[in-house]
């Protein structure tokens, strides 16, 4: 069960997951025991599923962000599972949903450039057999970093 404290120490471990248990705890104005406790029981109850750094995608080299949608040709276990190898594989791909409507999935790239967007999508996604078309969006502007879930 989750209380109000909980609540405050996930937001404060989603903003910032090295966050000490000395802040921790004079954050939540409980002792650095009691806060690293608490992290600890969120931790092992799947809660906190674990903790990553936020990089800057310009200082390495990633310019173009883009959403890619795929229809699938079947509609198969075997195909999917087939597609979902190949997306396994590709390190442009920084998320991928399954969605209802038109498209079935949804992938979140990132590419150093228009030319290597050229490429995941002309020569790594379009000649995968399960694949019936593939339509992509340019970010132009995030005006909203990636942020926390709401708690």
């Amino acid at each position: 069960m989750m209380d109000a404290v909980d609540s405050r120490l996930l937001s404060l471990v989603q903003a910032r997951g090295d966050i000490t248990a000395q802040d921790l705890g004079a954050a939540l104005n409980l002792s650095p025991s009691q806060a690293a406790r608490r992290r600890q029981r969120l931790e092992v109850e799947g809660v906190i599923t674990g903790y990553g750094a936020r990089l800057d995608p310009g200082r390495l080299g990633l310019t173009v962000q883009a959403f890619v949608q795929v229809q699938m040709a079947a509609h198969n276990p075997e195909t999917a599972r087939g597609f979902a190898s190949l997306v396994r594989t590709l390190p442009e791909v920084v998320g991928c949903w399954t969605l209802t409507g038109e498209a079935d999935y949804l992938l979140r790239v990132w590419c150093a450039d228009l030319p290597a967007l050229n490429t995941l999508i002309h020569h790594r996604l379009l000649p995968h057999p399960a694949v019936a078309r593939v339509q992509s969006q340019i970010v132009m502007d995030q005006l909203k970093a990636d942020s926390g879930l709401p708690v």
